[in-house]
């Protein structure tokens, strides 16, 4: 892992906002939307730069949705953002009936996602968004690991034709991966390859996963790491090449398990190519109030939660 080796922590918001911007500058098509949380969401520098082209909707998060469809009708690449809570649940029918089921050109920007959102409590800390907005048609879900593939994944997003849910979060996580390299919707990266099991990472649990890999490695256990940034479209063919070699699976997600990248993937394999899977994610409960480290530790989302799966679905394969 030490390739990965983070030379600082940044908060995957920052990633989102400091793209939006650049794009400000280079695309007079970009238009922002924010319900009330233009500082949580890093669109300061949009605001006060373009102020022609953003839009203060207040807390009126389903008439954001609504204004953002009408925008894109007229040509626009509009990016709506709000708390992950509150851009999904909130306003569920408005995005199902004026952007999804009409295939609108609207962005989707949810920050705060997951419970590393932390002190802000389980009325905040969304689980199950991206459950929700994978199980819409015509909706692409992307959800980021760290400030620069965020940064990359914004630009992305913009040239992607039809709506997007750009899922990231609050706190400062280590930022690892290569400012330079090519991020492509829908197709997931290996970042270590192995013959014994396959993890399939997304989001904040991607560095717990390399730092998993580390401990497995010095166990002589060969993990392979897949980095799937796009949960839908999800991309099958890796994965179906890394497990047909491993024939085991560990997913590991900062969501609940119904529904979310381990949903996916199993669905999937069920389908193509059955094998032992296990998930790291949240069991089907709300969050509470505490500190991201806290919360992570307590409800199972840990670089040794992700370890203890491999063992689990290594023992599984063996004793089949």
């Amino acid at each position: 892992m030490k390739k990965y080796i983070p030379k600082e922590k940044k908060d995957t918001r920052s990633g989102f906002g400091d793209a939006l911007f650049e794009l400000g500058k280079i695309d007079p098509r970009i238009v922002a939307l924010c319900a009330d949380l233009t500082g949580s969401l890093k669109m300061d520098a949009f605001a006060k730069n373009f102020p022609e082209r953003f839009i203060q909707t207040g807390i009126a998060e389903a008439n954001m949705i609504g204004i953002a469809a009408g925008i894109a009708n007229a040509g626009f690449i509009p990016f709506a953002g709000s708390f992950a809570n509150f851009l999904t649940g909130r306003v569920y029918d408005q995005i199902r009936q004026v952007v999804a089921y009409s295939n609108k050109n609207v962005k989707l920007a949810a920050s705060h996602a997951g419970i590393s959102l932390g002190e802000d409590g389980a009325t905040h800390q969304i689980m199950e968004d991206i459950a929700l907005m994978r199980a819409m048609p015509n909706m692409t879900v992307i959800n980021t690991c760290d400030y620069n593939q965020t940064y990359l994944a914004t630009f992305a997003v913009a040239k992607w034709n039809g709506p997007v849910y750009l899922r990231f979060g609050r706190p400062s996580v280590p930022n690892f991966t290569n400012i330079n390299s090519n991020f492509e919707i829908g197709k997931g990266i290996i970042l270590e390859t192995g013959t014994d099991v396959t993890i399939i990472s997304t989001g904040h649990m991607l560095w717990k996963t390399l730092e998993a890999w580390d401990i497995l490695n010095e166990q002589g256990i060969s993990a392979e790491v897949i980095n799937i940034h796009t949960i839908k479209p999800l991309d099958e063919n890796l994965i179906l090449s890394s497990v047909m070699k491993t024939n085991c699976v560990v997913t590991a997600e900062e969501h609940t398990k119904n529904g979310g990248l381990g949903d996916a993937v199993a669905q999937f394999l069920v389908h193509n190519y059955p094998v032992h899977i296990e998930y790291v994610a949240m069991n089907d409960c709300f969050g509470e109030s505490g500190t991201p480290d806290e919360l992570m530790k307590k409800y199972g989302l840990s670089t040794e939660n992700i370890v203890e799966a491999v063992h689990k679905v290594l023992s599984r394969k063996r004793n089949n």
